[in-house]
């Protein structure tokens, strides 16, 4: 097995082990948490799938930027949520039925509304763009689903065995995530810095930066979910943005940097914006009166 492969495999077992900590500390309630509340599953997709790739649209047609940033930008702002976000939208104060109900729902529809967000692009670019439902049905199920399923299951079925595991298995699947992405961000570097300047970093910079404003704006009442949103709509599933970046631009072998140079910045401008989540009182005016609500309400 060549080194690539085994960093790809590692990629792929860290990622679903992150996603399966996630499981273990769920519920099947969590995870179908939006189904009974449309408004705010509306909410949630203007902001993930209307609001974001408008934006990215109207950035690729308008700046004249480089290929593979309009390309980066405009798969990224139709993949669904990375599967690793979840845990972090959780440390800031998240509610966790909000984060996983939201990861479900988004990586269910994402099925669908990929290729048929594609057949419109095609329209709006004026060249032929695919991508098979079951090619990210593939992506979403074993990145996402299977595992998120499966630590759910042992949290039905052995409370307190989920509950022991949990954490070393989070740390485990965190570590070996880090050594793999490693590689990966070196090999990618050369790419990452030709594409510096030419508008690259407002570009990437303003679509993460309007994912947090928007998420947060639309988040919803209850102030821990609105950093949940923010987050969600900030960054986006690099699996799933390769792969349609792959099947439709193959000459653009830069895109992969592109997708990973949009990934580092949302990472570094969440920063500021999480820290300020956490230091912020949980309880301000306007919000006082749903205090008294469940936290899962």
């Amino acid at each position: 097995m060549s080194l690539t492969a085994i960093i790809v495999l590692t990629l792929k077992f860290s990622i679903a082990l992150s996603v399966f900590s996630l499981g273990l500390k769920a519920t099947l309630s969590d995870a179908t948490f939006l189904f009974s509340r449309p408004e705010k599953l509306l909410n949630s997709l203007v902001s993930m799938y209307i609001a974001m790739p408008l934006f990215a649209v109207t950035v690729a047609l308008l700046f004249n930027l480089t290929p593979a940033v309009k390309i980066a930008l405009v798969m990224l702002s139709i993949s669904p949520i990375p599967p690793i976000l979840p845990g972090k939208a959780m440390k800031t104060g998240g509610r966790e039925c909000y984060a996983i109900g939201l990861l479900v729902v988004g990586s269910l529809l994402s099925i669908v509304m990929i290729p048929l967000v594609l057949e419109l692009f095609q329209v709006v670019f004026d060249m032929p763009l695919q991508m098979t439902a079951r090619s990210v049905a593939l992506i979403v199920l074993e990145s996402v689903l299977v595992p998120l399923a499966a630590g759910i299951a042992v949290h039905a079925l052995w409370p307190s065995v989920a509950e022991r595991i949990a954490r070393p298995v989070s740390i485990v699947g965190a570590v070996s995530l880090f050594a793999a992405s490693v590689p990966v961000f070196i090999a990618q570097g050369q790419d990452m810095l030709s594409l510096i300047g030419n508008g690259t970093f407002a570009a990437l910079g303003a679509f993460a930066l309007l994912g947090l404003v928007i998420g947060h704006i639309l988040g919803g009442p209850r102030f821990e979910d609105r950093p949940v949103l923010a987050l969600y709509s900030s960054a986006r599933h690099p699996g799933v943005a390769v792969a349609i970046a792959q099947v439709n631009f193959p000459q653009q072998r830069v895109a992969l940097a592109a997708i990973a140079l949009a990934l580092i910045v949302a990472a570094i401008l969440s920063l500021p914006y999480m820290n300020w989540v956490k230091h912020r009182k949980p309880v301000d005016e306007g919000e006082a009166s749903h205090t008294g609500r469940s936290a899962r309400a």
